[in-house]
């Protein structure tokens, strides 16, 4: 399987797991009051706003804390005091690791965030230093349900144009529709009209290429991953790991 179906299938898993600590809907809040702020309160012209409303839905935040996130961002309130930065560096065994903060302190969230790869023998590098092994793209989980995953695959070829950059892979019982950023809303709306839920979904970042690691080193990596996603202003985790599925399946 290629690098960025791995990495898609990693942090499908990883989310179910996330999405029982209480950390969850504080992060989701924040991601929709940024993106009140920086696009307007208005999902129907506002991409990230968009994306950020099915991440709070898919972990099951109530609609009235989506709606009061979503007005203390258009009112200029906690989004106004955030700021996105993205850290970039390596952690143990080699691995690619990018993080991307909302913040109100950056001493503070830099000095935790190196803190945390140097503990795991790993180090924070520079802007780019591993960025350029990544690329922005869109990923849609399709569960098979009673279907053989194998064939709802070939279907979804047909009904989805995922064009050159794209794909539709299996893992396990879910099939993987990856897709690029701008084709992401199309492909969501014709698997659905297809007659398929997508199960989760969001605009991620998957890296090219990838290291395999055996079940130590993947435990290592899991707990520096794990260690980044529960600091309060880390929003998203990415990294170039295939991880062993008895390990992943372990977390928790």
């Amino acid at each position: 399987m290629s690098g960025h179906s791995k990495w898609a299938g990693i942090k499908h898993k990883k989310a179910i797991v996330d999405a029982k600590r209480g950390q969850t809907f504080t992060k989701v809040a924040r991601e929709l009051s940024v993106a009140a702020r920086e696009g307007g309160p208005d999902p129907s012209s506002n991409f990230r706003l968009r994306l950020a409303i099915q991440k709070a839905r898919e972990v099951n935040m109530p609609a009235d804390n989506i709606e009061r996130a979503v007005q203390r961002g258009a009112g200029g309130k906690e989004g106004a005091q955030l700021e996105e930065i993205r850290y970039e560096g390596y952690g143990p065994h080699g691995v690619a690791v990018m993080v991307d903060v909302l913040s109100d302190n950056r001493n503070r969230t830099v000095a935790a965030i190196r803190n945390l790869f140097t503990r795991s023998g790993g180090s924070l590098g520079e802007t780019n230093s591993v960025g350029w092994m990544f690329a922005q793209q869109g990923v849609l989980h399709v569960a098979a349900g009673d279907a053989d995953p194998e064939e709802l695959a070939l279907g979804l070829l047909e009904a989805v144009d995922v064009g050159t950059d794209g794909d539709i892979t299996v893992d396990g019982d879910t099939v993987v529709v990856t897709v690029s950023p701008a084709d992401f809303e199309a492909a969501r709306v014709a698997i659905e009209a297809a007659g398929h839920t997508v199960e989760s979904g969001e605009v991620t970042m998957n890296p090219s290429t990838s290291v395999a690691l055996d079940a130590k080193q993947a435990a290592a990596v899991l707990r520096l991953l794990d260690a980044l996603e529960e600091d309060d202003d880390v929003q998203q985790v990415y990294a170039n790991a295939e991880i062993p599925d008895d390990v992943l399946e372990s977390v928790g």
